[in-house]
């Protein structure tokens, strides 16, 4: 027991996911403890609590309840900076077709890019992963964990099914999906806190 409320004491000063392997290393416990312990910390939330524990981005977190997501919105009076459609497809094609050029970008879209991958960088949701080996050695694009936890993904291979043959690619773009598949249109209004903010 000791050790369940040792792992929600980290989760709630956490500022991000923290995985399995990180809290085993700061409680100095191994790491299947840990993974139990989060089975039973989950399973007490889920039953006795207003917070709930969740598997994001590639780790765990703690955070309210959707059901409450009201309130907490009253009660905090978040500011919110939603993406507009453009930076919603700058971001769409990024994570689908990462690690990506700028000028590969432009391609994809037919317009210019670069002020929306700025936009995207300073909000974290987008970053350089490298360099391209061609002539000028082109900065390569990818999404970043903030990304992930913005759209309460686990990994990227939970981003909905696209397919880019289509003749109608920004409508096709986290628009079109199989069913009980997340939209990334729709989950910007469902981060695990509640906030529809993603930053």
């Amino acid at each position: 027991m000791r050790l369940v409320l040792a792992l929600e004491a980290l989760l709630f000063v956490a500022d991000s996911p923290a995985t399995p392997d990180e809290l085993a290393k700061a409680l100095g416990v191994p790491v299947f403890e840990v993974e139990e312990a989060l089975e039973k910390l989950g399973g007490r939330l889920h039953h006795t609590s207003a917070l709930q524990l969740v598997r994001i981005a590639g780790g765990y977190q703690v955070c309210t309840k959707p059901e409450f997501a009201e309130a907490i919105a009253k009660f905090t009076q978040p500011q919110t900076h939603k993406l507009s459609r453009s930076l919603m497809e700058v971001l769409a094609v990024v994570a689908y077709k990462q690690p990506i050029t700028l000028a590969e970008l432009d391609d994809v879209r037919g317009v210019d890019s670069g002020y929306g991958v700025r936009q995207l960088v300073e909000r974290r949701l987008v970053c350089e992963i490298g360099r391209r080996s061609t002539p000028g050695r082109p900065i390569l694009f990818g999404t970043t964990q903030q990304f992930l936890h913005a759209f309460n993904l686990q990994s990227l291979e939970d981003l909905p099914v696209v397919n880019f043959e289509s003749d109608n690619l920004p409508k096709a773009i986290g628009m079109e999906h199989p069913p009980d598949q997340p939209s990334l249109l729709d989950q910007e209004e469902n981060s695990p806190s509640g906030d529809a903010s993603l930053v």
